[in-house]
C-alpha cells in the first residue's frame, strides 16, 4: 500500500539533507559575519570621540553606543542575522511547496475534477502545479487509480488503501516544511535571555567601576547603564522578529496541511461514493 510514496522518499531525504547543511553552514557564517560588523562597522573610529573605540561613543552615534554594548553584541547580531537568514529560506521552501499557483484555486480545481470523475485531468492538473500539497494530492490518485483495477479487495479496504498513502505521502512532505523552524523558535527564547546576560554584564561593571573609583558622576553612571541595556534592545528585538516570522510560518504551514486534509477528504469520498454496491 506504500507503494505510492516510495519514489519521493530519496528525493525528501536529499531535501532534508540539504536543509540540514544549510543550516550547519548558515549559523557560524552568520557569526564570522557578526564579529565583522561589530569590528569594523560597529567599532569604527568614526563613531567615537577622538576616533577612540576604548573611549565614549559620538553624541547621538548610535553605531558607537551599539559597539559600547560589549562582547555579547556579536552573538546578538548573529541571533538577528540567522533570523532573517532563516526567514528567506522558509520563504523559499514553503514558496515551492506551495506550487505555481494559488493552493486554494488548485484545490478547486482538483475537486472539480474528481466530481466529474476525472481522475487523469486532476493527475495533470498536479503536474503542474507542484509543490508539497500536488505530491500527496498526486500520490493518492495515484492509488485511486489502482485501487480501481485491485479485485481482492472489497470498497472498504480499498479507501483504506488510498486514505493510508495519502497519509504517509504527507507524512514524507511535512518534515520538509517544518526543517529550521525550530531555530526561530528558540531564537525567541534566547534572544532576549543572552540580551538579559549582556545587560546584566554591562551594569556589573559599570558599578564595579563605580566601587573602584570612589566617585563617580551621575553622567557617567547613566552613559555605562545605557550601554548595558543596549543588548536588551538588541534582544528584545530578535525575539520579536523570531516569533512574528515563527507564526507566519507556522500559519503558512497549517494551510497547506489544510489543503491536503481537504482534498485527500475528497479523494476517498469520490472513491467510496462511485463504487458503491
Amino acid at each position: 500500500m506504500a507503494n505510492a510514496p516510495k519514489p519521493t522518499t530519496p528525493v525528501k531525504k536529499e531535501s532534508s539533507g540539504t536543509s540540514g547543511a544549510f543550516a550547519t553552514l548558515a549559523i557560524p557564517i552568520a557569526f564570522v559575519v557578526a564579529v565583522l560588523i561589530y569590528i569594523f562597522i560597529l567599532g569604527d573610529p568614526s563613531h567615537f570621540k577622538g576616533g577612540n573605540p576604548a573611549g565614549e561613543a559620538a553624541d547621538g552615534d548610535y553605531f558607537g553606543v551599539i559597539h559600547k554594548g560589549g562582547p555579547i553584541v556579536p552573538v546578538l547580531v548573529t541571533y538577528l542575522l540567522m533570523v532573517f537568514i532563516f526567514s528567506i529560506e522558509r520563504f523559499i521552501v514553503i514558496g515551492k511547496a506551495s506550487g505555481t499557483s494559488s493552493v486554494d484555486a488548485f484545490v478547486k480545481r482538483i475537486q472539480g475534477f474528481l466530481n466529474a470523475g476525472n481522475i487523469d485531468a486532476a493527475s495533470a492538473e498536479c503536474d503542474k502545479q507542484k509543490g508539497s500539497v500536488a505530491n500527496v494530492i498526486k500520490a493518492g490518485l495515484k492509488k485511486y487509480k489502482e485501487m480501481e483495477v485491485e479485485a481482492t479487495m472489497d470498497v472498504d479496504q480499498k479507501t483504506l488503501a488510498i486514505q493510508k498513502d495519502i497519509e504517509e505521502a504527507t507524512a514524507l512532505e511535512m518534515p520538509m516544511l517544518e526543517q529550521n523552524l525550530t531555530i526561530l523558535a528558540t531564537l525567541v527564547s534566547i534572544g532576549t535571555l543572552t540580551g538579559l546576560l549582556g545587560t546584566v554584564r554591562g551594569m556589573i561593571a559599570a558599578f564595579a567601576a563605580l566601587g573602584s573609583s570612589g566617585a563617580a558622576s551621575s553622567s557617567q553612571l547613566a552613559a555605562g547603564i545605557s550601554e548595558a541595556l543596549i543588548n536588551t534592545a538588541i534582544g528584545i528585538l530578535t525575539s520579536c522578529l523570531s516569533i512574528i516570522m515563527y507564526n507566519i510560518f507556522t500559519s503558512k504551514i497549517d494551510k497547506l496541511t489544510y489543503a491536503i486534509d481537504e482534498t485527500g477528504f475528497s479523494i476517498v469520498q469520490t472513491f467510496a461514493a462511485s463504487h458503491k454496491r
